[in-house]
This record gives C-alpha cells, structure tokens and sequence, in this order.
C-alpha cells in the first residue's frame, strides 16, 4: 500500500496545495489582503520552510511534477493579464502614466541593484541587478480595492495609477527579457540585443497577422465558443516556445504578447473568463505554493535577514520616491504625487513570477526567496495604509485668540 501511495503521491500534493492554499487565501481575505499572499503562506507553512526547522519534517516538497504544474501555471497567468490589457485604455492614459511608470522602474531598478551589490545577493552584477527587475513591479489590486473603499476610484489620480501599473508591468517584462537574454554569458552581448529586437519584430508581425486571422475565425465560427480556447492556448504555448528557444527571451513574455494580441478580439471576454478560471481553480494556486515550497531557511544567517529588511524598506521608498518624481514632472501637486507614490508600493503576482523565472535561469539563488516574499506580503500589508494616510484630510487649524498685551 505505501508503494502504491508513493507512486500516487503527486495527487495527495495537488489536493494539499489547493485545499490549503483556499484555507489561507479565505484568512488572508479576511484581513483585507489578496489571495496570492495567503497561497505563499500555504507553501511556507506546508513546506521545508517552518515546519523542517520546528519539527525536521515537511507535508509538502518540491518535485518536478509540481514544478511542470507551475510553469504552465505561470504562462498562463501571465497569458491572461495579456488578455486582460486593454490597448485602447493604454492610448487613452496619456503621459502622464507613461512618465509616472517609466521613473518608477528606473528608480527601484537602480535601488534595488545598489542594496543588492552592497550586501553581496548574487555573485556578479547581473544578479545583483535581477533584484532590482524584481523590484520593479507593481501590483495595483489592493490599491483598486482601497481606492473604492475611499470613494476616490474615479478620479484623475486613480486613472494615473492604474494606467502606470498597466505599462509598469509591460516595462518590468521588456527589462526581463533584456536581463534573461543576457543571462547566457556564452553569448555576445550584441548577439543578445539583436535577437531582442528580432523577437519584438516577431511579435509585430504575429500581431498584425495573429489580429486579423483570429478576428475573422472568431466571427466566423461564434457559435461554438470552445474551439477558441483550444486554439487560443496552443497559439499561447507557441509563442511561449518560440520566445524561450529561438530568441532566448523568457516564455512568459512569449505568454504575455499572445495574450496581448488576443485582447482586441471579439473573443476576449470569452476566453478571459474561461482561462481565468482555470488559473484561478488549479494552476495560480500550484504556482503560488511552489513559490513558498522553494522557500528555505537552513543557511540564512544574519546578513540575510538584515539584507532582507533592507530590501523591503528599499522597495516601499524606491516606488513613492520614482512615481512622485513622475507626478511632479506631469504637474501634479505634493499631495496627489504622494497619493500615485504610495498607490505603487504593493507588489504581488509580477513580482513572484519574475523572482521564479530568475531562479529558473540562475539569476537568483533560492536563499532569496524569502527576503523577495517578504517584499510581496510587507507591501501588500503596508500599501493600503500608506494610501490612507496619503488621502487623510488635513484638518483646519482652529483660530488661537489673540493675546492681548
């Protein structure tokens, strides 16, 4: 019987991982927190992280099974926020979200490269400069809740916001795939930036081509909406491959440009709401519980641990610090540029999946993966108060009687 269950084992992982990354994800909600944070909990608290140090044992491990799982999880979560990107929304942000993006990648990029060389995190100035591409991302789903919340969704400041998340991701993706493609230093550095131009020449052409023959399929054969998905993914996992082997660029960008020239589709809402749930029931949850599987503490001494303050303080600061410089720049006053700033502290799902696809290319060792995770739960926790503060009505002094002499 134990052989049979060794031999099955992979399907008591799965039923662990989703059952208790739902468990957390529910407690997580609770405290107003997104689900991402409560699925890294479920992989910290099941795997080698805590209980291996309490109790020299662990439910879950990393296997390669889980890892297959995680990958075509991550392909299709970032397949998905392509889908989710609208391009006409991008044209109408202006550029005012494109200035606020662009300094608020600059500036935790250079941040974070700086914290990472003087701590010594990698060993050489690649690695070094792969923590500051981690850092570089936005994640702006606490930040929506919280503007609700506020009633302050609708305003030029929330629109800022959310345009600059938008073309922030996009950004932090094109400076991954620089930094991947650099990761062979077998290969020229010339070589890399010219398959880097050659992939986005690819991408052009699959997008003017990809748009027109999908568009007329979709409108042809709209009664059966299920061929799409199909077809949908395979063109998906395609344009993953051809980025990875024959442009060296990593596949989720591939992913994440399918699901770009996808989002202009008639077939976008459909598609949208039947890959999301396949994300949302079985791969995002494997994916994000692998993050936290990968996550061990045997090893890290005291230097990583204050390294790993010092990240989380260097990430919260490099954020407001490079979007305010980006609102001020666009004529916003102090105030709305501390309220932009702080709207773009949280980090989340682009963060991890960027952190997992440089410890796949050996950018990153797997010693930081914790300090990186706790970026993404600090922010997550420390951005809605942040922007509480930052939209705070000043109270108006009440007038001091005069003293008579």
């Amino acid at each position: 019987m134990l052989e049979t269950f060794l031999d099955y084992r992979f399907l008591f992982d799965i039923a662990v991982i989703l059952l208790s990354t739902k468990l957390c994800g529910m407690l997580t909600r609770r405290f107003y927190m997104p689900q991402v944070v409560g699925a890294l909990l479920a992989g910290l608290l099941l795997g080698p992280a805590i209980l291996q140090p309490l109790f020299g044992f662990s439910v879950l491990e990393e296997t390669d099974f889980i890892d297959s799982i995680s990958e075509i999880g991550v392909i299709v979560l970032m397949f998905t926020a392509g889908l989710d990107t609208n391009i006409k929304d991008l044209k109408k942000v202006g550029v005012s979200s494109t200035i606020v993006a662009a300094i608020g990648v600059v500036v935790p990029l250079l941040m974070g490269w700086g914290i990472a060389a003087i701590f010594g995190a990698g060993e050489n100035t690649l690695q070094h400069v792969f923590i500051g591409v981690i850092l570089t991302a936005t994640s702006v789903s606490i930040t929506v809740e919280t503007l609700k919340e506020l009633g302050k969704l609708n305003t030029k400041v929330a629109n800022t916001i959310l345009g600059a998340a938008v073309i922030d991701d996009i950004l932090g993706i094109i400076v991954l795939t620089v930094i991947s493609s650099m990761a062979d230093s077998s290969v020229s550095i010339w070589v890399t930036l010219l398959k880097i131009l050659l992939f986005f020449v690819f991408v052009g052409v699959c997008a003017f081509l990809g748009y027109h023959l999908f568009s007329r399929w979709f409108s042809r054969s709209s009664k059966d909406l299920r061929r799409h998905v199909i077809v949908s993914f395979v063109f998906c996992l395609l344009m993953s491959l051809a980025a990875e082997v024959f442009f060296g660029v990593a596949d989720i960008t591939g992913a994440f440009f399918a699901g770009l020239i996808l989002s202009s589709t008639t077939a976008q809402p459909y598609l949208n709401a039947r890959f999301g749930t396949l994300s949302y029931m079985f791969l995002s949850p494997v994916f994000f519980a692998s993050i936290g599987l990968k996550v061990s503490v045997e090893g890290m001494g005291a230097t990583v641990w204050i390294f790993a303050g010092a990240l989380v303080l260097v990430a919260i600061l490099s954020k407001i610090v490079g979007c305010y410089i980006g609102a001020r720049v666009c004529k916003f006053n102090h105030r709305e540029g501390m309220q932009i700033g702080t709207g773009m502290v949280s980090r989340g799902e682009v963060a991890l999946i960027v952190a997992n696809k440089g410890y796949a290319l050996g950018l990153m060792s797997d010693i930081y993966f914790a300090p990186v995770i706790l970026v993404v739960i600090v922010t997550t926790i420390v951005s809605p108060i942040l922007l509480k503060i930052a939209y705070r009505e000043k109270k108006p002094k009440k007038d001091q009687p005069q003293l008579q002499s």
